[in-house]
C-alpha cells in the first residue's frame, strides 16, 4: 500500500459505493446485512416530487396560450415541440399524435429525476437506484406490447415480433426463440440498465470526488501533495457535476427515444 493510501486507511476514510444508495427512511430504518427493510425513503419522494415538478412545468407554461408566448410559454413549446417532432414525429410517423402525451411524460419525469442528481441539499437522482428504472421499463414495456396486440392481434402480434419476413422456413426454430427474447424478454433490462447504470456511474463519481477531496483537504496528513490532490478532486467533482447535466439530458433523450421506437416496431407492417 502507498504512503497516502496508507494514511487515508489509518484515517478511517470511507471509500464509496453501492450501499450509499440505500437511502435510510423517514422513520430511520436503513439498509443493513440481512436486507433493506424501509418504508418510504428519500428516493421515493424525490420520485413523486419528480412527476409533480413535471406536471406543473408544462401546466404552467401551456396555461395561457399567447400568441406572442412569454418566455416560460416559448421554453414549454420549444421542449415539447422537440420531444413532439424530434421524436415522436420522426419515429412513430404517421400515428405519433396519439402517444405524444406518453413521450412528453416520460422525457419531463425522467430529465427532472435526474437533474436531481445535482441539485444542492436533494443530490440524489432516483433512478440511480434500479428499481425505480426497472418500474418505468416495465411501464414501457406493458405500454409498447399492448399497442402491437390492440393493432394486430395477441397471435397476430407474436408472429410479428418473433418471426422474420423472407427469412428461410427451415432455420425459423433457430430465430424464434432468439427473437422473442430479444424483443418481448430483454429489452425492458436493457431499457432500465442504460438509464440506472448511468445515472449510478456519475452519482458515484460525485461521491467519491467530493467526499475525497474533503478527506484530503481536512483530514489527511503526512505528505505535501495530499492538499493539492484534494484541490485537483473537487476541481474535478464540478466538472463532473456539469457532465452529469449532459448525461440526465441524454439518457432522458434516449429512454423516450427507445420507447418510440418500441412503439413505432409493435405498429410497424413488416418485422
Amino acid at each position: 500500500m502507498s504512503e497516502p493510501a496508507r494514511i487515508l486507511a489509518n484515517q478511517g476514510f470511507h471509500a464509496p459505493g453501492p450501499v450509499d444508495f440505500f437511502l435510510p427512511d423517514f422513520t430511520g430504518k436503513s439498509w443493513n446485512q440481512s436486507g433493506y427493510d424501509t418504508l418510504l425513503t428519500k428516493a421515493s419522494v424525490l420520485l413523486v416530487f419528480g412527476a409533480v415538478l413535471a406536471y406543473l412545468f408544462l401546466a404552467f407554461t401551456s396555461r395561457r396560450g399567447a400568441v406572442v408566448p412569454t418566455k416560460g410559454q416559448y421554453l414549454g413549446e420549444q421542449a415539447y415541440s422537440f420531444v413532439r417532432n424530434g421524436i415522436g414525429q420522426d419515429i412513430i410517423g404517421p400515428k405519433y399524435m396519439k402517444y405524444v402525451p406518453l413521450l412528453v411524460s416520460i422525457f419531463f419525469f425522467v430529465v427532472i429525476n435526474n437533474l436531481f442528481g445535482i441539485v444542492p441539499v436533494l443530490a440524489f437522482s432516483p433512478f440511480s437506484r434500479v428499481s425505480f428504472a426497472y418500474g418505468l421499463a416495465l411501464l414501457v414495456w406493458i405500454i409498447y406490447n399492448g399497442v402491437g396486440i390492440m393493432d394486430k392481434g395477441l397471435l397476430g402480434y407474436l408472429k410479428h415480433a418473433t418471426v422474420p419476413a423472407g427469412v428461410p422456413v427451415a432455420i425459423l426454430p433457430l430465430l424464434i426463440p432468439l427473437e422473442f427474447l430479444s424483443n418481448i424478454l430483454v429489452r425492458p433490462v436493457t431499457l432500465s440498465l442504460r438509464l440506472f447504470a448511468n445515472m449510478f456511474a456519475g452519482h458515484l463519481l460525485l461521491i467519491l470526488f467530493s467526499t475525497g477531496g474533503a478527506y484530503l483537504l481536512i483530514h489527511a496528513t503526512g505528505s505535501p501533495v495530499l492538499k493539492p490532490a484534494g484541490v485537483l478532486a473537487f476541481a474535478l467533482g464540478v466538472a463532473i457535476g456539469f457532465l452529469e447535466v449532459v448525461v440526465a439530458l441524454l439518457q432522458a433523450y434516449v429512454f423516450t427515444l427507445l420507447t418510440a421506437q418500441y412503439i413505432s416496431g409493435a405498429l410497424a407492417s413488416d418485422h
